[in-house]
């Protein structure tokens, strides 16, 4: 079977990517990745929340309690088994059975939330100095939730350390003849 060369003058386009030649209307900015995406919409969320607060709470005025605040009502929506201390489960990692313990945000999450709703703050204008998503209150609250999950779960959140870098080996100096 004989094929017929294609011309070098002429370009074949794909007609599912819209280029400026093959469209009049402008370009398509690139949908934005996973992170900004989840970033944006935590925002909305927390924002939106404000707006229910009662009474409404403009931004400007809302401090690390009422992020706090905010957390907390998260909670509800969790899906992370938290064992009471009187729970027979406590402390154990995959219990056998069913038990009333409440379900709440894994504090990875939490830690994670925190983080792009931080960054989301200054990017909409707040100053970092008066982020209260890095306010003490904040901080300490995820250390505490991290601890009790920890304990009520068996599992340690340790940090993992680095190795540390084995020091070069000492360079011989050549003695010239």
């Amino acid at each position: 079977m004989e094929t017929t060369p294609i011309p070098d003058n002429h370009t074949t386009q794909n007609p599912f990517t819209l280029t400026a030649s093959s469209s009049s209307s402008p370009p398509i900015p690139p949908s934005p990745s996973r992170y900004e995406a989840q970033k944006r919409r935590d925002w909305n969320t927390f924002t939106q929340y404000l707006k229910n607060h009662r009474p409404p709470l403009p931004l400007p005025r809302c401090s690390g309690a009422n992020v706090l605040e905010f957390l907390r009502y998260l909670d509800q929506f969790g899906k992370t088994k938290v064992h009471n201390t009187s729970c027979p489960f406590f402390g154990h990692p995959n219990p056998p059975s069913p038990c009333p313990c409440p379900l709440r945000q894994a504090w990875g999450s939490l830690d994670a939330l925190i983080g792009r709703l931080r960054a989301a703050f200054e990017e909409n204008g707040g100053r970092p100095e008066s982020n209260p998503f890095g306010a003490r209150a904040v901080r300490l609250y995820l250390r505490e939730v991290r601890e009790m999950q920890s304990k009520a779960r068996g599992i340690s959140y340790d940090k993992k350390k680095r190795r540390k870098q084995p020091p070069p080996p000492p360079q011989q100096q050549q003695k010239l003849p």
